[in-house]
């Protein structure tokens, strides 16, 4: 299984959230990549993200994309079913593993904490 992002969401990806504006990291998750990801799991198949051919990825589209997915579920299962390939922009796989390794260590903007 394989979604290229650049053909099947946008080629030039938003913010974070849908309320952000077109092309958010949160409606790409939400209508491409986790059903994708829901997929892949049910089936014990890989699913890769193809990052080429778009113009640029803020870092909060990423994060919110991969991380957040790893907030749903497991940044262990996210890592085990998902693989990246970007040749225009190699550093990109780097920056979406640091996300998905951190996603349960921070909380998205506006979260409140529970301490008291």
């Amino acid at each position: 299984m394989e979604i290229k992002i650049s053909e099947v969401f946008t080629k030039t990806p938003g913010a974070r959230f849908k309320g952000d504006g077109d092309f958010s990291g949160e409606e790409f998750r939400d209508t491409i990549l986790l059903p994708h990801f829901q997929k892949a799991v049910e089936n014990n198949e890989k699913l890769t993200i193809d990052l080429d051919g778009g113009y640029g990825y803020a870092t909060s589209f990423l994060e919110e994309s991969f991380g957040g997915l790893a907030r749903k579920h497991s940044p262990k299962q996210v890592l085990d079913t998902l693989l990246f390939k970007s040749e225009d922009e190699p550093s990109l796989v780097d920056e979406i593993m640091r996300y998905i390794n951190n996603a349960n260590k921070t909380k998205k903007v506006g979260e409140c904490s529970d301490a008291n």
